[in-house]
């Protein structure tokens, strides 16, 4: 009855909503994610719905990241889905009006192959659109710039065929869900103490291989190193890095929280800059932007500056992290949120006595076991016995210039991780790459999709060991 009603008052134009111009609909100029969409869709060669114009993103309509749904394929009723999704659907019945017909809401109550509402079991959305999303048949998808589950797939922790491709408690997300801070370290969904221990990337604008970017190398890592968590350190400030070409080095980031989140991993995501203060509008759009389409995800760590040089903590650090915690809090209210501090990160000492107001945020330390010793454990320790929390996001077996002579301290190096390992606190090591300073971890040759048993390098050994 409802079709026919809106055919007859679309006949006599009087369907609110709707321009009948040649019978067909007035489209939306803005995506309800917020992005613009594009006006051609040529804007868009690698097929994923994003496109660039106007030196921006923008969302090609109809296309894989359109929170309105992709406009390929017919129902099973044989009416064919609605290209506005939802948008064309003013009462929620799962049917909709477009080009002058009747057209099915994919996911919608009238979608024959069933609603798509609803969250799996191990935290992720459903796949709106279902096994068109997954086309490697993982039953992993990717909609409105995130990744979800497709119901009834590989992944579907609900489904008697499914389960996801590993085990659902194999993996540190599943195991441990949402993380918060507590005390001076972290704590899992269930309240019990993780100490994650993985590695970082090398600055992604920098790096030989996409290694950290490859998803079959970050699960082969969680399995045979028991990786917890990877840091993609998108470089800020070099040529080649975020400022200069800011589509890239997104590009690189989201590749890396894809496959994390695919390995059911923790991923930091490091404004890798030492001076950050001065592009403070470009990181807090950056961090806005981030949070907002992934903030809904267990997997992610925020860290808003690496390694500020020696500047004012109350005058020049405090400021800027109060103004990207908050970009950051406007979309994703509990995440952890790692802050730097002075002195290449080592000045946890200074932050402890003035620090940001918020909840779940952290404290960058770093080391370099032949640069660093018991004095920057001392000064660590006063913060720890101010309540200060704390994560190594960042070090090294190495001198603290990443080891140019290939001297590795593992003495050293060890002390520091039984300090971790007793102050409960998480870290990953510098850094996922070939190269000949000692703290690259992989020798030359080593592929880009994992089997790295015989291509470690410099201080790798120690790492790996430390991981297990």
């Amino acid at each position: 009855m409802k079709r026919l009603l809106v055919a007859l008052l679309a006949a006599v134009g009087l369907l609110a909503g709707l321009t009948l111009s040649g019978a067909s609909v007035a489209l939306a100029d803005t995506a309800s994610n917020g992005y613009p969409y594009c006006a051609s869709a040529s804007s868009d060669p690698d097929g994923d719905g994003w496109g660039w114009e106007n030196n921006a993103s923008c969302v090609v309509r109809g296309g894989k990241a359109d929170p309105a749904g992709t406009t390929s394929g017919t129902a099973s009723n044989g009416y064919p889905y609605c290209v506005n999704g939802s948008a064309t659907d003013p009462d929620g019945d799962g049917w909709g009006w477009e080009n002058n017909k009747s057209c099915v809401v994919r996911g919608g109550k009238a979608d024959p192959a069933g609603t798509t509402s609803g969250t799996a079991s191990n935290g992720y959305p459903y796949c709106v659109n279902g096994s068109a999303t997954d086309p490697d048949g993982d039953g992993w998808g990717w909609e409105n710039n995130k990744s979800c589950v497709v119901r009834g797939g590989k992944a579907d922790p609900g489904s008697s065929t499914g389960g996801g491709t590993t085990p659902p408690a194999s993996t540190p997300v599943a195991a441990h869900g949402q993380l918060h801070v507590c005390g001076t370290g972290l704590c899992d969904v269930h309240g019990a103490k993780v100490q994650l221990r993985g590695v970082s990337s090398m600055w992604l604008n920098w790096e030989t291989q996409p290694y950290a970017e490859n998803a079959t190398a970050l699960a082969w890592m969680r399995d045979n190193w028991h990786l917890q968590v990877i840091r993609a350190a998108m470089g800020v400030e070099p040529d080649g890095a975020y400022l200069s070409d800011p589509a890239k080095s997104r590009a690189q980031v989201e590749a890396v929280i894809d496959s994390a989140v695919k390995a059911g991993v923790y991923v930091i995501v490091d404004f890798h800059a030492h001076e950050a203060y001065k592009e403070q509008s470009q990181a807090v759009a950056f961090f806005a932007d981030l949070a907002k389409r992934y903030g809904n995800l267990p997997n992610v760590i925020w860290e808003d500056w690496n390694e500020p040089l020696q500047v004012s903590w109350s005058g020049v650090l405090k400021p800027y992290h109060q103004a990207v915690v908050a970009a950051i809090r406007a979309n994703d209210p509990d995440n952890v949120i790692v802050l730097g501090t002075s002195t290449w990160s080592q000045d946890v000492d200074v932050a402890a006595a003035d620090p940001v107001s918020g909840s779940n945020l952290m404290y960058t330390l770093h080391f370099y076991s032949c640069s660093h010793g018991q004095a920057l454990r001392d000064k660590a320790d006063a913060a720890l016995r101010a309540g200060l929390p704390i994560f190594v996001t960042e070090w090294g077996a190495t001198n603290a210039d990443g080891g140019l002579d290939g001297q590795v301290c593992g003495g050293e190096a060890q002390n520091w991780l039984t300090w971790m390992k007793n102050n409960n606190l998480s870290w990953s090591a510098w850094k996922l790459d070939v190269g000949t300073d000692a703290s690259n971890l992989l020798a030359p040759g080593a592929p880009v999709t994992g089997g790295w048993d015989n291509y470690l390098h410099g201080h790798a050994p120690l790492v790996v060991a430390a991981m297990k």
